[in-house]
């Protein structure tokens, strides 16, 4: 318990150094965009990696299984419910509810997350987790937005997303049981462990552009309390009912406890639905999954 709090102090610091970096603008307009870059393309896939460096193949089989079985039933709930939840929403609201409930921010913030509490295990089973969410956002949910999804475009954009090549590269190393050099593996794990602290202060600099007078929406409101607490109890119950671990049921609910992804308001930016209803449900969502994070990280442990 101490742990949990004492790692929700360090996530909550993190985020007000970011927040404060974001509002006196100390590192440039672009500086959001670049760190989120540097973190997906760099050093979020050095993290990964490390983290199945040291496992054992053989113990943590069934646990990688059932966490990808969890994920897929999730990610097809997510497609079912939003279709029905949504339905009497106007057209680009309901587009970007549909997306941000397919698409939750398990990625970014949900790894160093995790990390935190179930240590370099929980970011590994995390890295597994996401890779029906990563396939569904590029398939489905530009679907949502546009229509029609290049199947095409999806297999390209999955098979050369570094985290997924750290992902499978991770999962090569640890069941064939071949270990890096050091010389090669202390630069990766150097650069993995700058993921959490960056992760965190890219987070605090969204937070910092949220105007809390245009906050305030019935829909969000539903949305954002069904994202992190109805889900998460769905997939606890579900992990529950089909007997898993205690650590697949703790990631998996963890991490089905994140608000909706930034992609949200990219894509509504893209194809021009309603970008500004998009931005606000994405902050909204970020700043209640604090305490929400808290909360679980609490009663999971």
């Amino acid at each position: 318990m101490q742990k949990v709090w004492v790692l929700e102090v360090c996530l909550f610091t993190m985020i007000a150094v970011g927040f404060l970096l974001g509002k006196k603008k100390i590192l440039g307009q672009n500086a959001e965009r670049m760190l989120t870059d540097l973190v997906i393309l760099v050093v979020l896939p050095c993290n990964i990696l490390t983290s199945f460096t040291g496992q054992k193949g053989e113990g943590l089989t069934g646990d990688l299984l059932g966490i990808f079985v969890v994920s897929i039933a999730l990610q097809t709930f997510s497609v079912l419910y939003g279709k029905w939840r949504y339905r009497k929403e106007p057209l680009d609201r309901q587009m970007n509810l549909r997306y941000a409930t397919l698409a939750s921010n398990a990625g970014f913030l949900g790894n160093p997350v995790a990390e935190g509490v179930f240590g370099p295990v929980g970011l590994m089973l995390a890295s597994v987790y996401l890779i029906p969410q990563r396939i569904m956002m590029w398939s489905e949910g530009i679907a949502i937005y546009s229509g029609t999804s290049d199947r095409k475009a999806t297999i390209k954009k999955v098979v050369t997303h570094p985290c997924v090549i750290a992902c499978v590269l991770g999962l090569i190393l640890m069941m064939s049981g071949v270990e890096l050099p050091e010389v090669v593996l202390t630069p990766i794990q150097t650069i993995g462990r700058c993921n959490t602290a960056l992760s965190m202060m890219v987070i605090g600099m969204i937070l910092s552009k949220m105007d809390l007078r245009r906050m305030w929406d019935t829909s969000i409101v539903l949305y954002t309390l069904e994202r992190l607490l109805l889900i998460p109890l769905l997939v606890f119950l579900f992990c529950r009912l089909l007997f898993l671990s205690d650590l697949v049921t703790g990631v998996s609910t963890l991490l089905a406890a994140m608000p909706a992804a930034a992609t949200t308001s990219m894509l509504a930016n893209k194809y021009d639905r309603n970008p500004a209803f998009a931005t606000q449900t994405v902050i909204f969502s970020t700043l209640c999954s604090m305490p929400a994070i808290a909360l679980w990280s609490t009663i999971l442990t």
